[in-house]
């Protein structure tokens, strides 16, 4: 009888199980939507879904107004290099990440930006951020590559940046290229030599393009015309004013 008995307990109506089971998800959405918001898995309070990692989900409303903040302005980023850094504290090592980024507007301005923070997305926002308040000005020739050479010191760093006709390309590695890409250069020859560190490549070239000039430029400081300070290079008269009129344009 006492078998018979457990039998008659653990058998169930199937059409109750059926039930029970379609209405279990409900229950469950509801009971999380109701539950106060938790700690998140590194031990801050959580983003807006309730977890610790709610960066993730700014990055997008930040690629969103984009446009926005610069006036519908279109902006190339790049990120050059991210590290995973620590601290130490008392309970032990605390963990985060420094990002490097390039942005610039390919039509000769550019610029970069040191971010750090817990999660790799709100530390590339940082960077972006700090990189679009520190863009600069480069002057091109023919909106394509530089009017003259340059060199670039920072630190172990040092770079060479030179001009190049119509088709060479960027011949430039690593964090050169990113700059080069996001400033909108189509021709140049860069050498870096003394590091490899891309936070000193990447000052040493912003030292080199901070030098440039135009001839409208210096023209102007000088009190002269275009076609005369292009004309004493050994140019005559016509390919000087030509040159003149293209730069003028």
């Amino acid at each position: 009888m006492q078998d018979e008995n457990q039998t008659n307990e653990t058998n169930t109506d199937p059409t109750e199980v059926a039930q029970v089971a379609e209405a279990a998800p409900a229950q469950a959405e509801e009971q999380q939507q109701q539950a106060p918001r938790g700690r998140g898995p590194r031990g801050g309070r959580g983003g807006r879904d309730g977890g610790g990692r709610g960066g993730r989900g700014r990055r997008d409303d930040r690629r969103g107004r984009r446009d926005d903040e610069e006036g519908g302005e279109e902006l190339i980023e790049k990120l050059v290099h991210i590290n995973r850094v620590s601290k130490t504290v008392k309970g032990g090592k605390r963990f985060g990440f420094a990002a490097l980024v390039v942005v610039g507007d390919g039509k000769g301005r550019a610029g970069f930006g040191h971010g750090k923070a817990r999660e790799v997305p709100e530390a590339i926002s940082k960077a972006t951020a700090a990189a679009k308040k520190a863009m600069v000005r480069v002057p091109l020739r023919d909106g394509r590559t530089l009017h003259h050479d340059g060199i670039g010191h920072f630190g172990a760093g040092r770079v060479a940046i030179r001009s190049a006709p119509a088709g060479t390309g960027i011949i430039a590695g690593g964090p050169m290229r990113a700059i080069f890409e996001s400033l909108g250069v189509h021709d140049v020859v860069t050498k870096s030599v003394g590091t490899s560190n891309p936070y000193n490549m990447i000052r040493a070239t912003f030292e080199a393009l901070k030098e440039q000039t135009s001839p409208r430029a210096v023209a102007q400081r000088r009190g002269k015309k275009v076609a005369d300070l292009l004309g004493r290079g050994g140019a005559s008269a016509a390919e000087a004013e030509a040159q003149a009129e293209a730069i003028a344009e």
